[in-house]
C-alpha cells in the first residue's frame, strides 16, 4: 500500500481512530491526537499490531510528547439508539472537539467521516500509515481495555477483563448463562437473542 503523504501547509494534523466497534458490551472509544512534528516516539504502529505492554509504553510517550490529545466516547445506550457506525462517528467527533488546539488538518481511520467544519480525510488502514493516526489508536485501546477490566470486577462471569467484551466462547457461554448486563448492547445480535429469550413469558 502506497505511504499517505501529507498535504503541504498543513502545521497541525490531528489523528482520528476508534477502538471497540465489534465487541458486545462496552462503550467505544475513539481518540484524537496531535503530535509535534519533530516528535521522538518510537515504534507507532497499529495498536492491534502491539502487545499490551508495548501499548502502555507507547501510551506514556504519547500523552508526555503530544501537543494536546482527547478521548471521546458513544455510549451503549447512543449505539443500541443510532447504530454502531453513526455512535462511532458521534464519538469521533466528541474527540476532535475535545481537542485544545484546533487542528488544521484531520486523518480519520477508515472509509467514512464525521459530519464536521475540519478539513479532513479518511485513511484506509490509517492506523499503519499515519503516525498521528497509529497514536489515536493506542491512546483509545489503552483507555479502553483499561475500562473494561475496571468492569469485570463489577460484572464478573463474562470474562471482560480477557476479552474486553468480544463475543469469545467464553463470553457468548456466560451470556446464555448469565443474561444481558447493563453494559451490553441490545442492538447487537448475540445479546438481542438472549434479551428475548429472557423477556418471553413462561405462560
Amino acid at each position: 500500500m502506497t505511504p499517505w503523504v501529507r498535504p503541504e501547509g498543513i502545521l497541525c494534523l490531528a489523528g482520528v481512530d476508534e477502538v471497540g466497534r465489534g465487541p458486545l458490551a462496552g462503550d467505544v472509544v475513539t481518540a484524537a491526537v496531535i503530535l509535534p512534528e519533530n516528535h521522538q516516539i518510537e515504534g507507532l504502529a497499529d495498536s492491534k499490531s502491539l502487545s499490551a505492554r508495548q501499548r502502555e509504553n507507547l501510551y506514556d510517550d504519547i500523552v508526555g510528547q503530544a501537543e494536546c490529545w482527547c478521548v471521546g466516547r458513544a455510549s451503549v445506550e447512543e449505539i443500541d439508539r443510532f447504530n454502531i457506525l453513526q455512535a462511532t462517528l458521534m464519538a469521533m467527533r466528541r474527540a476532535v472537539l475535545g481537542l485544545t488546539i484546533k487542528p488544521d488538518y484531520v486523518v480519520v481511520d477508515g472509509n467514512r467521516l464525521p459530519q464536521w467544519e475540519f478539513a479532513s480525510e479518511a485513511v484506509i488502514k490509517g492506523d499503519g500509515r499515519v503516525e498521528v493516526i497509529s497514536a489515536a489508536s493506542i491512546i483509545a485501546k489503552v483507555v479502553r481495555d483499561a475500562e473494561m477490566l475496571s468492569l469485570d470486577s463489577d460484572y464478573p462471569g463474562y470474562g471482560f477483563a480477557a476479552n474486553k467484551g468480544y463475543g469469545t466462547p467464553q463470553h457468548l457461554e456466560a451470556l446464555q448463562r448469565l443474561g444481558p448486563t447493563a453494559i451490553h448492547r441490545r442492538s447487537f445480535a448475540p445479546v438481542s437473542n438472549e434479551f428475548k429469550v429472557e423477556q418471553e413469558p413462561l405462560f
